[in-house]
């Protein structure tokens, strides 16, 4: 082996073994080969654990080998409503967010999936001021969010973090995530951010009472929480998700406004994490 060869190979390990530093620096997309190194290392992490099925999934696509199997969590209007938060692009797949944003930067930002379909001239006028603005970068029109309405079968309250949703007198509540795509558009005509996320007392339960109702029927599956520290781990949390296929366009000054003010504390969108194909790591979608 020539030196030259040698210093060629050294050269691309250091590569692939500090891409995470450097990408969180450069907010570069990696190559296909480190999110083929960090599916790996999932499938590596979490067999024989007893891992229960993961998310992110492909909602069109049904078939999954996981063997762990838990019940559904009731209704959401039969639980507190404990966390909103989102996701810059869609962490799901299917539907009308079936395009691929591209590798992201291996730390869940610029990755993922974004709405298939169009915006007109006066939908995509930019805006005049940064929207939700964050160390990755702030939101545009014509970005692609999934927000993550989250419950718990405890006695919370809404709060900040998935810690919200946990209690002391629960350590094992049971937890449902309604997922819904939006697409952001510069109209004011468009849905109210602020009031489709608008949290009020029913029955009883914390609840987002001006949730969509028409976006398609939801997907139903078991699978886990999200995001992007869980890449390369199992997340250890059993959840009932439902998805909505159907996306619908929020203005995107009411998503800027509800960034300056929200009981969640949520000021910018999360990352999101690999999409989990592996069958072993999903569930079978009825």
């Amino acid at each position: 082996m020539t030196m030259k060869t040698k210093i060629s190979l050294i050269s691309a390990a250091l590569t692939i073994l500090s891409f995470n530093t450097l990408a969180k620096a450069n907010h570069e997309n990696v190559s296909d080969d480190v999110v083929k190194t960090q599916r790996a290392a999932l499938a590596k992490n979490t067999i024989s654990k007893g891992f229960g099925p993961q998310s992110p999934r492909n909602i069109d696509n049904h078939k999954g080998e996981n063997t762990v199997i838990f019940s559904d969590a009731p209704a959401s209007s039969q639980m507190n409503l404990c966390n909103i938060h989102f996701h810059k692009n869609a962490e799901h797949a299917g539907g009308e967010f079936s395009k691929y944003a591209g590798n992201g930067d291996g730390h869940g930002y610029q990755s993922g999936y974004v709405y298939s379909g169009s915006l007109t001239k006066n939908e995509s006028k930019p805006t005049k001021i940064k929207i939700c603005p964050s160390e990755h970068g702030a939101l545009s029109v014509g970005d692609t969010i999934e927000v993550h309405n989250v419950h718990s079968s405890a006695m919370v309250k809404p709060g900040p973090t998935l810690g919200s949703c946990l209690s002391d007198s629960i350590k094992n509540p049971q937890l449902r995530v309604e997922a819904q795509v939006y697409v952001l558009v510069n109209d004011a005509n468009a849905l109210d951010f602020n009031e489709i996320s608008n949290v009020s007392s029913v029955n009883g339960y914390y609840q987002a009472a001006n949730a969509l109702t028409n976006t398609g029927e939801a997907v139903i599956y078991t699978g886990s929480t999200t995001g992007p520290g869980y890449n390369e781990a199992g997340s250890p949390f059993q959840v009932t998700w439902s998805v909505k296929p159907k996306v619908a366009k929020v203005d995107i000054n009411s998503v800027g406004k509800w960034c300056e003010s929200n009981t969640f504390n949520e000021d910018h969108a999360h990352g999101v994490r690999n999409l989990v194909i592996n069958p072993a790591l999903l569930s079978k979608i009825k």
